[in-house]
Parts: C-alpha cells; structure tokens; sequence
C-alpha cells in the first residue's frame, strides 16, 4: 500500500454523536469530494446537498453494480433477472419502474390509509394488554410496515419474523459474503415460489396485480417480477421501521415538541418530512459508479471510478438547513434528500410518509404517558448497516 492510500480516510465513518452524522462530514462539506478507503479499495464520498442532487441525478453516474468500479456489491446467484430495478439504469430501470409505480400511486396510499390505521390500531391494542415496559422496537417499530408490506405483497403473515430477520442480514455490513448470499438465496427461493402461485391463482395483492396485468402479457418476466418484489419486502418494512423507532426517540427526548404535536396534530405531516431530514438513515447504501469523466465541484472523477453518496451528509448541509444538528418540527424541510433523488427517487415514498404520520400519530395519542423505560444514553444504535436504526427502544407508560 502507497504512503498516500494509507493517508485517505477510511469509510464508513465513524459518528461521535448517534443523533448526528459523522463529524467528519461538516468539515468535508467545505472542500471539493475526496478520495475514500473502502473494503477492497477506493471511491469518492460526497457530502454537500447540491453535489448529492447533482450525482443522484446524473446518468452519467450509474446505479447499476455490475459497472467498474461500483463501491458495495452483493454476491448475487448467477440467475437472469435477479437483480432489482433500483440496481438498473435506463431504459431497463424506468421500463419496470414505470410498472412497480402502478401500485405505489398517491391515490393508492389515501386508499391504504383506513388499513394502516386499522393494523396500527391492533398493535396499540396488543401493546396495551402487553408487558410493561416493552421493547417499541420488536413489538411495534418492526411489525407495522412488515405487517403493511406483507398485505401489499400477499406474503402469509407467519412468514413476517423471517422476512425481517433475512433483510437485516442483506443490509448488515457485518455479515459475510456467504451470510448475506444464503439470506438472499432464500429470500429469492420463497418469492419465487409466491410468484408462481399468484401467476396461476391471481389474489388481490401486488404481486397478482403485476402478474396479470404484465407477466401474462409478456412485459414482465417471471425472474423480474421475484426481483421486484424481493426489492419491495426489503426496502418496504426495513427503513419505515428504523425511521418509525428512531422518530419515537426523538420526540420522547423533547417533550417541548411533543406537546406542541399533541396539542396541534395538523403538525405531524411536516414534523414527518424533519425526521426525515434529521435521521437520513440510509446513511451508507446510495453508491454510483462513473460511466464517463466527471468534474464535480473541483473533482475529477474518471469513468470506471466508485461514488458514494452521503445522504446524511447532504441532509446537514448548513448551506441548505441552518443548524441542521437540531430537530425543528416548524422547519421546511423541503428538499430533503431522505428518499433520494432523480429517477431512483424512492418508489415508496408516499407510503413511508403515511405510515410514519400514522404511527407517530396514534400512539402518542393512546399512551400520553409513554416515555423511555432506560436512561436515555443506554439506548442502543444499529451502527455497521446500510440502514441506521435503533437495536430496542424499552418504553413504558
């Protein structure tokens, strides 16, 4: 190893805070994008706002991991069609995007909505009848949006526990290449199967939707479909679960804003879009790779070169929000980046927003008392993931 890779730092960084990102970061926003130590060689970090904007937006930055250069693969079975539509560029990714969008309209949210509050309605139930205190994290954070996406899908209910437990392995960045490979594998095996059953005997889910509507007509392939909805039951209950946790935290540690919640509940959908903002908790899974010579704000980043994106970098820019280590709920934090950018902006994302603003909403509502069963500084993080979250969140009321 030359003098000089020894001197780039290393990524991921480290936070010296969990509420905050990386400190490094601040002072990164104020130089052109650097070069980065990642397992297994280079890449460029960016951290400024409009520098993430840029690459998010930008084909000549690709999403997909075959590429050159790409900073984090996942050892994928050598099967055709495997890989999920937000590891693709166009026209292969805005042909299936276009089709997964059919069932992720807004006026498909609104009409989810009355379930959602219903199914959020049974865990308060059950949480209420429960033990006392309770981890919010495995008895509610975890099981909604698993709950949500499992209905979507038609994924059986009793299928729930693995499902998650299989995510958090292919999210981990602890787990080794066979781990993540056999949670994938398994995963792929048990949707595959699903699919299969849904093609011949359609329901009233997603994947049936999909099957009649473009797999019978030729559009969709059988692997593309298993690949999408594995990228659904993945992305669907992992972020909206940590960001359901995470937002509980956050306002159980400032009863201010809380009050001012419970007082005016009109102010929870933009108080959605500030913990949004202040958790960005896909803190380390947006990466690029150049397909051509780029200059970005005084970096020359060459074709075949890796680019990671710091969502939680750009979402603190102060350029863009003033003081942006301190959760506002009266902030406009319009812009924000939590869902990412450009045409791999998150498909879900009116569905994540509706089940925060509903969770968030009804259980401080059913339990005015509730508040950390532990001090809080013996709250425990989920650090080494691709998604940021909480490892149990003890409450009681």
């Amino acid at each position: 190893m030359s003098e000089c890779e020894q001197q780039l730092p290393e990524w991921p960084m480290a936070r010296s805070c969990p509420y905050a990102p990386p400190d490094a970061y601040a002072g990164l926003r104020k130089e052109p994008p650097v070069r980065v130590r990642i397992r297994g060689g280079e890449a460029w970090l960016v951290t400024r706002h409009a520098d993430v904007r840029q690459v998010l937006n930008d084909n000549r930055f690709s999403a997909d991991d075959q590429q050159p250069g790409f900073p984090i693969r996942i050892q994928l079975p050598p099967e055709p069609g495997v890989m999920s539509f937000n590891r693709m560029d166009d026209p292969e990714h805005g042909r299936l995007r276009r089709m997964a969008m059919t069932e992720f309209t807004a006026r498909r949210t609104r009409a989810l909505r009355p379930e959602v509050e219903l199914l959020v309605g049974q865990l308060l139930d059950e949480l209420e009848k429960g033990p006392n205190p309770v981890d919010l994290v495995e008895h509610f954070a975890v099981r909604l949006p698993s709950l949500v996406i499992a209905r979507m899908l038609g994924v059986p209910e009793e299928d729930e526990a693995t499902f998650t437990e299989q995510s958090q392995v292919i999210l981990s960045q602890d787990a080794t290449p066979e781990e993540t490979y056999g949670a994938f594998v398994e995963m792929t095996r048990f949707l595959d199967r699903l699919a299969a059953q849904r093609t011949a005997d359609p329901q009233d889910d997603l994947i049936s939707r999909l099957a009649t509507r473009y797999v019978a007509s030729g559009e969709l392939s059988h692997q593309e479909l298993v690949a999408m909805a594995r990228f659904f039951l993945v992305a669907g209950h992992e972020t909206s679960a940590h960001q359901i946790s995470l937002s509980v935290l956050s306002l159980l540690r400032d009863p201010a804003q809380l009050a001012e919640l419970r007082a005016d509940p009109a102010l929870f959908k933009p108080a959605v879009e500030e913990l949004l903002r202040y958790w960005s908790i896909s803190q380390d899974n947006q990466v690029r790779a150049a397909v051509a010579d780029v200059e970005l704000s005084g970096a020359h980043i060459r074709k075949g070169e890796g680019v990671i994106v710091a969502i939680p970098g750009a979402n603190h820019d102060e350029s863009v929000y003033p003081d942006p280590d301190r959760l506002d709920i009266h902030r406009n934090a319009s812009g924000h980046l939590a869902f990412g950018f450009g045409a791999h902006l998150c498909p879900g994302a009116s569905l994540a927003r509706m089940e925060l603003e509903v969770c968030l909403s009804l259980l401080f509502a059913r339990f005015p008392g509730l508040r950390l069963a532990v001090p809080v500084d013996d709250v425990r993080f989920r650090e080494n993931t691709l998604v940021y979250g909480l490892e149990e969140l003890p409450v009681t009321w």
